[in-house]
């Protein structure tokens, strides 16, 4: 059963650039119906995700995509803040890191990663996990209905 309809909103906290263009473009070619925002630090997350909170609507993204390495504050960092916000526990967040380290992927689930994904090599790759993320957070899983979007 489809928990999501429509559009996914993502929110992306990647601080390199091209990563970004990569992104945007993989999710075009993925034929992903999403909506995607992109940040380029924990402290632009944190502060993006505030803003929806307080917002009018109050909708916040169906999913975070985080890096673990970025500057100001990294995305461990910026996971246990979202962990530790009484708002903001409930979101969905997954890994989306170069890194393959163990004692990464570790850390990552004990601070509250909902998935750990290494970023794929080829652009073709990435399509793939894309198309597979957004599979499994639309049509697979179940969300409690604080974490729906309000127009689905």
């Amino acid at each position: 059963m489809t928990q999501l309809q429509g559009t996914l909103s993502i929110l992306v906290a990647e601080d390199d650039a091209d990563d970004r263009v990569l992104l945007s473009d993989a999710f075009g070619e993925s034929g992903v119906e999403v909506a995607i925002e992109f940040v380029a630090d924990g402290v632009e997350l944190m502060s993006r995700l505030a803003e929806r909170d307080a917002s009018a609507s109050g909708v916040l993204p169906d999913l975070v995509l985080l890096d673990l390495n970025m500057p100001r504050m990294d995305g461990r960092e910026a996971l246990r803040a979202i962990r530790e916000s009484e708002r903001l526990r409930h979101l969905p967040v997954i890994i989306l890191t170069t890194s393959n380290a163990e004692l990464d992927i570790r850390l990552s689930y004990q601070l509250g990663a909902n998935s750990y994904v290494t970023k794929p090599r080829r652009f073709d790759e990435l399509i793939m996990v894309l198309r597979s993320l957004e599979r499994y957070w639309m049509d697979i899983v179940q969300l409690p209905s604080s974490a729906r979007r309000e127009d689905a």
